[in-house]
């Protein structure tokens, strides 16, 4: 029982010293105790008493057990009134060791009061148990009581704010080390609520954190504690709270603090972004507590100012800079965590870019590129994510009635506005399904640009999807160039050499050097497989200058041999041929070989040819002035007019086999093959046409005026040292 001292008159706080909030919380009490009286007489005791500004609230449990549950729910409980015999001889004692140990609370404050102080020698409990006081029942007189719980509720308070000080500063370490990461802003500014309102001395609440933009971005909640969480995200023009949307706005409009009506503290950067933060406190602030915060308003800019370094850092990394989208990294990372709803992926590639940059200029074709991401982010919904993942290819990642080829070919049917120009562009567009596709976004990438590939390959504007086989195709053109490479240093690519035959004396006059591929398994690889990947890869050129210098080296064998008055004719490839160095290369060659330059024909297929003219007959002329002549190879297939072939300065056509070893050279009007053929005779040019494979054939030719034939009628593609059988043969 606790008993009332007559000499000790209880004293109650004056109510001149209550805070306006006093209200709003409480101090709560948990009475531990199995005896009923002792809970009606320790409430009466503490009737209407004010400590530290907070009135007290009570809880209630009759055993150490219903104790335990309420403190496994309740964890803001200040003080608890423990008796230590109950249920058991220990149960007081047994319920702290929970409390301490297995709870891990370490503020909640303990009285340990018993009526039996033998079963817990006072001396022995202190020195094993952490409790704040330990008074027998009939020592807690009402003052004592009063005493004891004030001493407890201070003690518990200092603890709470050293606490909430340690969250605070473990929050914003921790937002340090997580500024790689998109939450490391939001996180910093949820340390400095907590911070702030545990040097204030108030609770996780009453305190609104707004980021602006003192260039004029809307201010927006970026944290927020207790009855103000709801307004986080929302801009600062909507919030409720009249006078709690003007302090803030006080404070980043006058870019100061407020400690008038409310207290608002501003943090700026040397950038263009600032902090705001209210606190909700009624009662004014003392010169210390102005001077503490603004030194720690201090030290949070500098935070601030890591923060904004980040999201630099984090801008740079996953956002398109020139046109303000998401970039590749962004993209990927998109499609990784893509919503349902998101089930295609497209890759828009805007056709004849490079043209752009060459002929006008990269700032011009920057001024396209923002053009183009501005109607493209214009044209579809927020739902459908816009990013720039190339140098002119942009993705597309939303729901397949939304990234479709009609619409992003509606993006690109009205001509751009571009520096005052109208300026009208296409796009080559691949897209891929993500209706049941597991793969990695990475994945899904590369296969989308596998199709806009293929779209690429047929013609300016097309749109493809992806199909597994495109996918094939594609590892395989890889697994072909890798071995190609290996071939090339292996050894495993050789020339063969097919004869030219005078169609009148039926003389061997020269040959043509043939690329031939053998694996190592034995296989032959067809030309027209490998060629093509050997140009696109940019092995070609190595392969030409192999190839040119290797049959040039063969002329130089025959020429030994006493056979002078042969041709040699060398391939070249439109890649190897736009090589700038190209004529001094050959001319480097032939000197090297020691063989006559007149003894050397350059083949150029037609399309080679008209390509670019005035590259052509540039290089003509110095091929002219070496004394090399040239061939134009496939005669008939391509679409060169007249009046470029007058100009092209050279001395032979080779008439496609198309036209040799088809029904038209047999036909009565012998068909194309004769127009070639009086074409070459106006102009004054040699012929030779290849794919001779029967006597009728040769005949026909030979009647329609063609000098030289080319074929399996006279030979197959021969080895160095059969073909050179196969020339002394001919001549004995």
């Amino acid at each position: 029982m606790i008993l009332e001292d007559r000499d000790e008159p209880l004293v109650f706080v004056d109510e001149a010293e209550r805070p306006g909030d006093a209200a709003a919380a409480s101090w709560r009490i948990l009475i531990v105790d199995d005896e009923p009286d002792v809970h009606e007489v320790t409430l009466l005791a503490l009737r209407d008493v004010i400590i530290e500004g907070r009135s007290l609230s009570f809880l209630h449990a009759r055993s150490a057990a219903e104790a335990e549950t309420l403190l496994r729910q309740e964890d803001d409980i200040a003080v608890v009134l423990l008796d230590v015999v109950m249920e058991t001889e220990d149960a007081g004692l047994r319920l702290v060791r929970f409390l301490r140990d297995e709870l891990g609370n370490r503020a909640t404050r303990i009285i340990l009061r018993t009526g039996q102080p033998g079963y817990a020698p006072e001396i022995e409990t202190i020195r094993l148990y952490d409790i704040n006081d330990y008074k027998t029942k009939s020592e807690l007189t009402r003052v004592r009581l009063y005493t004891s719980i004030t001493v407890a509720i201070r003690s518990y308070w200092q603890i709470h704010q050293l606490e909430a000080n340690r969250r605070g500063l473990e929050m914003i370490v921790n937002a340090t080390m997580e500024l790689s990461r998109p939450r490391g802003l939001r996180r910093f500014a949820e340390g400095v609520v907590t911070q702030l309102c545990a040097l204030l001395g108030i609770g996780e609440e009453g305190l609104v954190c707004a980021a602006a933009s003192v260039a004029g971005v809307s201010p927006y909640v970026l944290a927020a504690a207790g009855r103000y969480s709801a307004w986080i995200g929302q801009s600062l023009d909507s919030i409720p709270d009249d006078r709690v949307r003007q302090v803030l706005e006080d404070a980043l409009g006058k870019r100061q603090h407020t400690f008038e009506k409310s207290t608002c503290l501003y943090f700026s950067t040397s950038g263009n972004h600032a902090l705001a933060a209210f606190v909700d406190i009624d009662h004014p602030l003392s010169d210390v507590d102005r001077k503490l915060l603004e030194v720690f308003c201090s030290n949070i800019a500098v935070g601030f100012e890591n923060v904004q370094l980040y999201q630099k850092v984090y801008d740079l990394a996953f956002e398109d800079l020139l046109v303000r989208l998401p970039n590749r990294n962004s993209f990927i990372g998109l499609i990784e965590c893509r919503p349902a709803s998101a089930d295609r992926v497209a890759l828009v590639d805007i056709d004849g870019f490079s043209d752009i940059n060459s002929i006008l200029d990269q700032a011009f074709g920057d001024q396209v590129l923002e053009a183009v991401a501005k109607r493209l982010r214009a044209a579809f919904p927020l739902s459908v994510a816009v990013a720039r993942v190339g140098s002119d290819v942009f993705g597309l990642l939303g729901n397949a009635d939304e990234v479709t080829p009609e619409h992003v070919a509606q993006v690109f049917a009205q001509p751009f506005s571009v520096n005052d120009q109208d300026l009208r562009l296409s796009a080559t567009t691949g897209l891929i399904s993500l209706v049941g596709n597991t793969e990695r976004a990475v994945e899904i990438m590369k296969n989308t640009g596998v199709a806009l590939k293929q779209a690429k390959s047929f013609r300016r504007g097309k749109a493809m999807f992806y199909e597994p086989a495109h996918a094939i195709e594609a590892r395989d053109r890889m697994r072909l160039l890798n071995s190609l490479r290996q071939a090339f240093s292996a050894d495993y690519l050789f020339l063969q050499y097919q004869p030219f035959i005078d169609l009148a004396s039926g003389r061997v006059v020269g040959a043509e050097a043939l690329l031939r591929w053998k694996t190592e398994e034995g296989q032959f690889v067809p030309p027209d497989r490998f060629i093509p990947l050997a140009e696109q890869s940019g092995l070609m050129v190595a392969l030409g200058n192999w190839v040119m210098r290797s049959a040039l080296q063969f002329l130089a064998r025959l020429h030994s041999e006493g056979i002078s008055d042969f041709r040699m004719a060398i391939n070249v490839s439109h890649v190897q041929f736009r090589e700038p160095d190209f004529v001094e290369k050959l001319e480097a060659a032939i000197a090297s070989c020691q063989v006559a330059p007149s003894a050397v024909e350059i083949e150029l297929t037609e399309s080679v040819a008209i390509e670019n003219f005035a590259l052509i007959e540039q290089k003509l002329v110095a091929l002219r002035r070496v004394g090399v002549a040239v061939a134009i190879d496939d005669f008939g297939t391509g679409y060169s007019s007249l009046s470029i072939l007058r100009r092209l300065d050279v001395d032979r056509l080779k008439i496609d086999r198309a036209f040799v070893s088809g029904e038209q050279c047999v036909a009565e009007d012998s068909g194309i093959a004769r127009m070639v053929l009086q074409l070459a005779s106006q102009l004054g040019l040699q012929t030779i046409a290849e794919g001779i494979e029967t006597e009728a054939q040769r005949q026909t030719l030979r009647e329609l005026g063609c000098d030289e034939g080319q074929g399996y009628l006279f030979s197959r593609p021969l080895a160095a040292d059969a073909l050179l059988d196969f020339v002394k043969q001919g001549r004995a």
